[in-house]
């Protein structure tokens, strides 16, 4: 995973915990049992359950109403339910076989819903009160409604300060899934000769809340741009007296700020690339940017070629000239190994880092 992440510009670091929900279940059946205290909590043959008609602010993550709920989709069946919306706390084992994985409880033996895990979890180790919960939007309308209403009920205190919710990622206009055979993964992007920093520039050039659709061809005009971008800063030249220029600096954390815009971000790059300001200037900025963009910007700007490949430039240019183009296009490939790139021009060429 950390091999992945860094491929495509996470700064990851290694965990300091991994927490499993089996390892939890004394947490939960604790977490249970308060909600029991306060009332919230009632029993039916097959489990205890939560009243979700006893916490009033059941519906406000999600806009659910009563109306809007059907029982039986993404809704557990019980016809001993108060109320469709009420979600299982704590499950019965079943009577006629053996679960695999079950707990004895003050209420019996049984296993957690599927709610209780994440609450418990989340409160052994980061508080009653969370800054980011993070996830899919289809988790919104009940999952995440649960987690609310089974921890505020128990605390007492709000859950989370900020929900931010995903939409679903597209391929080629339709949803993604192995059986369907379009669930790519990052070894199949690398396959096809792209960059996986690429892939990184692409997610950010939809907003976190929009579909996004991946198509090969969106892929590629991506790449496109970020090659033009590493061919801008190949030519510029840092120096030290260069600060960074807050105007665009400014703009940039306003996306930001803006609900994580990042095409609205991306587009302020763009905006100072074409500025009328001083190279180097641009080049303290996009360091700036690119602790948040992770496009290793850095690794492009203002570089050095080493002295064998320039050597092998020339004498591919000497082939050229007199119409060995075999040898050419084997120096050519020799050049792209040690990791740069010939682009042939009507003046000449032009040697570049390799992407």
């Amino acid at each position: 995973m950390m091999l992945i992440s860094g491929k495509i510009g996470w700064k990851s670091r290694p965990r300091e915990k991994e927490l499993h929900d089996y390892r939890v279940i004394q947490d939960q059946i604790d977490l249970i049992k308060e909600l029991e205290k306060k009332g919230y909590t009632y029993r039916t043959t097959d489990g205890i359950y939560f009243d979700t008609n006893k916490f009033k602010k059941y519906g406000a993550l999600s806009g659910m109403t009563e109306e809007s709920i059907k029982e039986g989709a993404r809704v557990e069946p019980n016809p001993e339910k108060k109320h469709p919306a009420d979600f299982a706390l704590w499950k019965f084992s079943p009577t006629d076989k053996i679960r695999w994985q079950e707990w004895d409880s003050p209420w019996g033996v049984g296993f957690p819903g599927w709610h209780i895990e994440c609450s418990a979890m989340s409160m052994k180790e980061l508080g009653d009160t969370i800054d980011l919960h993070l996830g899919a939007e289809d988790l919104r309308m009940i999952h995440h409604q649960n987690e609310i209403a089974q921890s505020e009920a128990a605390t007492g205190r709000q859950f989370v300060n900020y929900w931010i919710h995903g939409a679903f990622l597209l391929v080629d206009g339709g949803r993604m899934g192995k059986s369907l055979g379009n669930a790519y993964t990052l070894q199949d992007i690398e396959s096809k000769n792209f960059d996986p920093i690429s892939l990184r520039y692409f997610y950010m050039t939809a907003h976190y809340r929009t579909p996004l659709n991946f198509t090969w061809e969106a892929l590629q005009n991506v790449q496109n741009s970020l090659k033009k971008l590493y061919d801008i800063v190949g030519g510029y030249k840092e120096s030290k007296e260069a600060e960074v220029d807050e105007r665009y600096l400014e703009k940039f954390l306003d996306a930001l700020n803006d609900d994580i815009n990042m095409p609205k971000a991306i587009a302020v790059l763009w905006e100072m690339l074409k500025a009328d300001m001083d190279e180097s200037e641009k080049i303290k900025t996009l360091f700036k940017f690119d602790e948040v963009l992770g496009l290793n910007i850095e690794n492009y700007v203002g570089f050095e070629i080493p002295q064998k490949v320039l050597d092998l430039v020339k004498v591919r240019q000497e082939y050229r000239k007199v119409g060995i183009w075999d040898k050419a296009d084997l120096i050519r490939r020799e050049i792209s190994q040690l990791g740069y790139v010939v682009d042939d021009t009507g003046n000449g060429y032009k040697v570049k880092r390799k992407i």
